[in-house]
């Protein structure tokens, strides 16, 4: 039988882990997501409201460039009235004077515009449009410094050439040099027809064609 001899080493140390549960004093929160997140959604509305009005912008510019469009076919209509005048005067005498009943004028100022009072002078109206209600204006303008014959003294007109393959001491292109151009046959004056129409929105809308006719 064995005896059981006392041990002589000192008895090992005890360590425990001791997990304190105070109310230590706690790290402050530095959490970036709540600024992030405003910064986003200020960005988002922003956007968004560009948009909006950037649609609004050109829902507007298309349906202003169609109401022009749609102002400058129904001002076409005084240019065709004019035309029809130039083509069916039987005696061409009557192009040398004015003929108020019809919106010539056997003169145009070479300074004048459109934008001058003076230049609308002579005009005449169309009908209004029985479902718009808009009117047309046009007026006739023989390009010559003074009325009567367009070759008289002191008389300048705007001419071309009848034929461009026509023989004469002046090429083609070149009647409005200066000087006084000689022709074989008789030149072709030139005469402009200007029709405007201002529209219910307040949009006005000038067109212009140049008749070649013959004195």
């Amino acid at each position: 039988m064995m005896a059981t001899v006392p041990s002589t080493l000192p008895p090992a140390p005890c360590r425990l882990r001791r997990h304190r549960h105070g109310r230590g004093r706690r790290r402050p929160q530095r959490g970036i997501a709540l600024p992030v997140m405003l910064i986003m959604l200020a960005v988002m509305l922003v956007s968004s409201i560009y948009l909006l009005k950037s649609s609004t912008s050109t829902t507007m510019t298309a349906a202003n460039l169609a109401y022009d469009s749609a102002l400058s076919k129904s001002a076409d209509a005084g240019l065709h009235a004019g035309f029809a005048y130039l083509r069916s005067v039987a005696n061409r005498s009557d192009l040398l004077v004015n003929q108020p009943a019809q919106g010539y004028v056997a003169t145009l100022t070479p300074t004048w515009t459109v934008s001058n009072a003076a230049f609308w002078l002579g005009a005449t109206t169309l009908p209004a449009n029985p479902v718009t209600g808009d009117q047309v204006q046009y007026v006739i303008h023989r390009m010559c410094t003074f009325a009567g014959p367009y070759n008289s003294n002191n008389n300048r007109c705007r001419t071309t050439s009848a034929r461009p393959n026509s023989q004469a001491p002046q090429p083609f292109g070149t009647s409005l040099a200066l000087g006084g151009p000689k022709f074989l046959q008789q030149p072709q004056l030139h005469y402009v027809v200007t029709a405007r129409i201002n529209g219910a929105r307040g949009a006005n809308v000038v067109t212009q064609a140049v008749v070649l006719k013959g004195p």
